[in-house]
């Protein structure tokens, strides 16, 4: 990190062990900061973990209340993508237009020069460019650039990412130094949103009367059965698909026009091209000529070697050298160079 003595630094405080240290390596670094928890869905803020860390660390912290915003731009969106067929990335859409849009936006007023968050990513400025690259975190298990492919140069130059080169086994030691007594806490795993991560409790709540139940068929259009709703299924799944059959077969394709469900058998799940739309680039440049990449398809995926070309203005296809198996609909494919990220876009169903 460049020190940058008396700049002011907002810090989006979740409660975790990661936003906590980012904020305590900032002010160490001799920044002014100044901690904000989002309230976005209730039951969801560890306030009393944020205001603890923030009492220790001696800086001043508030709650915004975004639970209106996060509504209308995440989880009807994480909603509509289900109803659709598609399995949604609520992440990717809440970083950039939540996190590194509205609350950035909120930095910038109150006067602040960056907008730092406890994200394992590195961002950085390429002398030779003359651009701020986005990279891959030190922590190959705990990288997530995936989820930030949509900044651009816009947004990237008031974004501070403190914990990129630290491995997680350190930072919970970092923390234990600093005296940051959530130093110890269990990461979720979940989507902050969703409590216990049951999806299918959710939805429920919130679209049950535009779940419709509908046929599993084969891929010769013969019915299997009956399945319970287009949201609940995603692609490549088999556990809990509620139908006896006499040998495993996957969910392969939906189609929520048809209200019918496409089962067959793992083979089927294979492909080595796709396309993706709702295309953005980390340059700001488009895609000219093909271009050699590697590709995640999903966050825990590993990444694969692809060549990706331009169909259009604002459409990708992907050519893999290997299969990939259920490649879904909804979900990110990222794009990567070494551990430069690219850019990315939505993967077309």
């Amino acid at each position: 990190m460049i020190k940058n003595l008396k700049k002011k630094v907002v810090v989006a405080m979740s409660g975790g062990v990661d936003s906590s240290l980012a904020a305590a390596l900032l002010k160490e670094e001799g920044y002014d900061v100044l901690g904000i928890t989002i309230h976005h869905y209730e039951g969801n803020e560890n306030l009393e973990s944020v205001e603890q860390a923030a009492q220790n660390l001696k800086i001043p912290w508030y709650v915004l209340d975004f639970a209106k915003e996060f509504k209308n731009i995440v989880i009807d969106y994480f909603c509509q993508e289900y109803l659709t067929g598609r399995t949604p990335n609520p992440c990717v859409v809440c970083n950039l237009k939540i996190k590194f849009g509205l609350l950035l936006e909120k930095a910038k007023s109150l006067g602040a020069d960056y907008l730092a968050t406890g994200h394992y990513a590195i961002n950085k400025y390429d002398q030779k460019s003359k651009k701020f690259l986005l990279k891959r975190g030190v922590d190959e298990n705990k990288d997530q650039s995936y989820f930030l492919y949509r900044l651009n140069q816009e947004i990237l130059p008031c974004v501070l990412f403190p914990l990129g080169e630290f491995k997680k086994s350190h930072t919970r030691e970092l923390a234990k130094k600093y005296g940051l007594k959530n130093y110890k806490k269990e990461e979720s795993q979940e989507i902050c949103f969703i409590r216990d991560d049951n999806y299918r409790k959710f939805l429920t709540q919130h679209i049950k009367d535009t779940i419709k139940p509908g046929k599993f068929i084969d891929k010769e259009g013969k019915i299997l059965g009956e399945h319970q709703g287009i949201p609940f299924y995603t692609i490549g799944q088999r556990k809990g698909l509620g139908v006896s059959l006499n040998k495993r077969m996957y969910v392969i394709e939906i189609n929520s026009h048809q209200n019918v469900i496409t089962l067959g058998d793992d083979k089927d799940l294979y492909k080595d091209k796709l396309f993706v739309k709702e295309l953005s680039f980390i340059s700001g440049d488009k895609l000219s000529d093909s271009m050699k990449v590697e590709v995640k398809i999903r966050y825990n995926s590993k990444k694969s070697s692809a060549t990706i070309s331009s169909c259009g203005e604002d459409k990708i296809l992907i050519n893999f050298e290997k299969p990939q198996r259920a490649i879904t609909p909804g979900q990110s494919a990222v794009f990567y160079q070494g551990d430069v990220v690219v850019g990315g876009g939505i993967i077309e169903g």
